[in-house]
């Protein structure tokens, strides 16, 4: 099994401090047969170089899809099946059936065995569609198979997304129903990794409704209970903030960092991208968000975004001087990205917006950091220009520096502030790949550290 890595925008996927495994493919390996050894190439560490095998898998994101179809033509000179799952190949399933044997549509859990059942029958199909699976019986994942240099481990306890927000692809692949794991299985996961953090990728481990809520409660409850707390982090939706006793677990199971989709402190531009969560907590309540989570000493990291419609230099610039105002600690700001089996790609498509749509290989371009539309309201180049400039005011070493001082005097936890510290580092190397840059940073942060006291 390969885990690729884009070869033109390596960015944070070589930051070894920041990336954590392969979780898909270490299900997968569980749920292959015993009598097939499997192994886990992991691009994030070493490039892929032939080695023979009876079935090579891939799974891919939209920008790392051109290294698979690169690594599965190697194999398929040679006669030796290759298959793929994963967003790309389930949003495109044709395009990936031209450079892979077989494309496993959807997850994988209900068909993979199918999928080794003809292989070893020689009678693989073109094309394997899934059904959304329960979460129930979910292997644990193979870990000894990763790669023994990752510094985060994972864990996930949810699937599905009932928002529909327009440049987002979840609810299309994962599907709009909450699908909850077994809490004593995510536990058991989270206790066995032997990372000391922790990264649970769920797209919102707290959810919408009464259920999901008591299943992260439980499984927070559950981590204490067990003595298994390590220092975690995760994505939610801004009503976390509407309910303490979520918040008060949360922190006392280790979590030290909470991802919050923001996208925008403008009404209109929240509307356009159907972010409802935001609409209806209200831009003007955004502050008290972020004061409730800073209560239980856990990170704000604020993700926003460049690019939305009506934006112009001058509106990019307002939201920069915004997140740096505001008390967000962890700071990511990236270009709209309209990636496909998203409303957003469609509507863009539909108008004629795309600027490069020769694929496959165009698609190494839809990494988050280089422009491939046409903005309302600006050129290309202007768009792309003032990504970099209001990136350097972001990552600015000043900026980095009060960031870090404003956490630790809100939370009053150097370990909290620590992170944040670390995690605008690496997100500064994600955009720049500037490693002298993020060493020089790190060599000042032990006078960072002596203001603590």
């Amino acid at each position: 099994m390969v885990n690729p890595v884009n070869n033109r925008r390596k960015g944070l996927m070589l930051d070894k401090h920041s990336i954590y495994p392969p979780l898909s493919l270490a299900v997968i390996a569980a749920l292959t047969p015993g009598h097939w050894d499997v192994e886990i190439h992991d691009e994030n560490f070493e490039p892929f170089k032939f080695q023979e095998a009876d079935l090579v898998g891939f799974t891919s994101l939209t920008a790392t899809i051109n290294r698979c179809y690169e690594i599965a033509k190697e194999y398929r000179k040679n006669k030796i099946p290759t298959v793929i799952g994963g967003i790309h190949a389930s949003m495109l399933p044709q395009e990936a059936g031209q450079y892979i044997d077989a494309v496993v549509i959807g997850e994988a859990k209900e068909i993979w065995s199918k999928v080794i059942h003809d292989v070893e029958h020689s009678r693989l199909e073109k094309y394997y569609r899934a059904k959304l699976p329960s979460m129930v019986n979910t292997p644990s994942p193979r870990i000894d198979l990763y790669h023994p240099g990752y510094e985060f481990g994972s864990v996930q306890t949810t699937r599905g997304c009932p928002m529909t927000c327009e440049f987002c692809s979840v609810h299309t692949f994962n599907g709009s129903k909450y699908r909850l794991r077994p809490v004593d299985q995510s536990i058991n996961d989270f206790a066995a990794l032997p990372h000391e953090r922790v990264y649970i990728v769920d797209d919102n481990f707290v959810g919408y409704s009464k259920k999901a809520r008591n299943h992260a409660v439980d499984f927070f409850k559950g981590i204490v209970e067990r003595g298994a707390q390590k220092n975690w982090a995760g994505s939610a939706s801004m009503n976390i903030a509407d309910d303490e006793e979520v918040l008060e677990w949360a922190a006392k199971s280790g979590c030290k960092l909470v991802f919050l989709g923001i996208e925008s402190e403008l009404i209109d531009q929240l509307e356009q991208a159907n972010k409802y969560v935001n609409i209806k907590i209200g831009v003007d309540k955004y502050r008290q968000v972020y004061d409730m989570i800073h209560k239980y000493e856990i990170n704000v990291m604020g993700a926003f975004i460049y690019g939305l419609d009506n934006d112009t230099p001058e509106t990019i610039y307002n939201r920069t001087s915004y997140i740096l105002d505001a008390d967000i600690d962890i700071m990511q700001a990236t270009i709209l990205t309209p990636l496909p089996g998203t409303h957003l790609y469609n509507r863009f498509k539909e108008n004629n917006q795309l600027l490069y749509t020769n694929y496959p290989e165009d698609w190494e371009r839809y990494n988050y950091i280089e422009v491939v539309f046409k903005p309302q309201k600006m050129s290309a180049d202007e768009f792309q220009q003032s990504a970099y400039e209001n990136w350097e005011r972001l990552y600015d070493l000043q900026n980095l520096k009060k960031k870090f001082l404003k956490t630790l005097k809100i939370t009053k936890n150097p370990t909290t502030a620590v992170w944040a510290f670390s995690s605008n580092l690496h997100m500064h190397n994600s955009v720049f790949e500037d490693e002298q840059n993020l060493l020089d940073l790190q060599k000042i942060f032990p006078q960072l550290l002596d203001k603590i006291e």
